[in-house]
């Protein structure tokens, strides 16, 4: 299994989407349409889990 870190070469500000969808085997534009609605509709945690994940993971 492939370990998580944030991707390189699939990522629109940090990567941490990119590197969440690789590591889980699904397409990318999942993972940030995800963020994106929890962020929309109020859920703080989305945003404030998306800073601790760039600052934590390790770049791959």
């Amino acid at each position: 299994m492939t370990r998580l870190v944030r991707s390189s070469f699939d990522k629109m500000l940090f990567g941490v989407c990119g590197g969440l969808a690789q590591r889980f085997g699904i397409d990318s534009t999942i993972v940030r349409v995800i963020f994106v609605i929890g962020a929309i509709f109020g859920i703080g945690s989305f945003v404030l889990i998306y800073i601790v994940l760039a600052f934590v993971m390790p770049r791959g």
